[in-house]
């Protein structure tokens, strides 16, 4: 089933009231089955994007990012929320200058000075999230949630991943239980390059795509881009956290390791499902670094 490439006419007529006017409307959706993306464009080449959330705790958590977490990014630095509706699981959202860095092609400074101003972004976006009470709790639990669903990814992912990966994602997933409590945040939670924009004409960097959003540990906000963009280019890891403002502690760099044979099998099962050969090939490759001894 492919998703329509217009809004239904009684959310089109949502936007349109929150806009005072009836967009032009263009697709915008990734090549997902879940993502319904679309710009919303008026006279005097003004955009918005509006966002249909696949299920409900997306859009609760990109609410809640956007008007409580985001808003510390700065201007033009990160979608605003222009108005949300809980009816039909949507945000309408400013736009944000410039393209995704995987669309780019840009000159190696660049890349650095791209990747250096989005780990300064996420470091407001880490400390703007209040983590007291219940906030707390959920952080503090986060790595040992994620540990917890290795059995089911390795099952769903069957003989794709042998019985040695099998038996090292269980011994990582039970070392990241073992950890000492580690710097928590309000974290991105899908933080790559495709999320991350670049202008050329201004120089400046800025976040998309929150809904994923949540409290959480600090180093998993950066499991993707170790997981992709790290693993051959290390200047670009160099730069993200010189922005980040710090460098890993050990503790965060085994529990990344950690992570990141997570992240690999749940590649391997979600791969497939989307027919994302992409994703597939992801997940492949960090447990061949793994097994390997490679990955740092």
């Amino acid at each position: 089933m492919t998703n329509p490439k217009t809004p239904a006419p009684a959310l089109l007529a949502w936007a349109s009231r929150a806009l005072g006017a009836r967009p032009s409307v263009q697709d915008a959706s990734h090549p997902q089955e879940n993502s319904r993306v679309f710009q919303l464009s008026l006279p005097g080449n003004v955009r918005f994007f509006l966002k249909v959330s696949p299920r409900p705790l997306m859009y609760e958590r990109e609410t809640l990012a956007l008007r409580h977490a985001v808003p510390a990014l700065g201007a033009g630095r990160a979608p605003q929320l222009r108005a949300s509706s809980a009816e039909h699981l949507a945000l309408l959202l400013t736009s944000v200058p410039g393209r995704p860095l995987n669309q780019l092609t840009l000159t190696p400074a660049a890349e650095a000075r791209a990747y250096r101003q989005g780990g300064a972004l996420l470091a407001r976006l880490h400390a703007a999230g209040d983590l007291s009470g219940p906030r707390r709790a959920e952080a503090e639990q986060a790595l040992r949630s994620a540990a917890d669903g290795a059995e089911r990814h390795l099952r769903e992912a069957g003989d794709r991943v042998t019985p040695a990966e099998q038996k090292l994602v269980r011994d990582l997933a039970g070392q990241l239980r073992g950890l000492p409590p580690l710097p928590l945040a309000f974290i991105h939670g899908d933080a790559w390059e495709r999320n991350l924009l670049w202008s050329k004409d201004l120089g400046q960097a800025g976040w998309v795509d929150f809904e994923r959003a949540r409290f959480a540990a600090a180093v998993q906000d950066f499991v993707f881009m170790a997981c992709t963009t790290w693993a051959d280019r290390p200047d670009l890891r160099a730069a993200c956290l010189q922005g980040y403002g710090r460098d890993l502690l050990p503790e965060e760099q085994h529990a990344l390791k950690c992570l990141a044979a997570l992240d690999a099998v749940s590649c391997l099962v979600w791969g497939p499902k989307l027919d994302d050969p992409h994703v597939t090939a992801r997940g492949r490759r960090t447990l061949d670094r793994l097994v390997e001894g490679v990955f740092a």
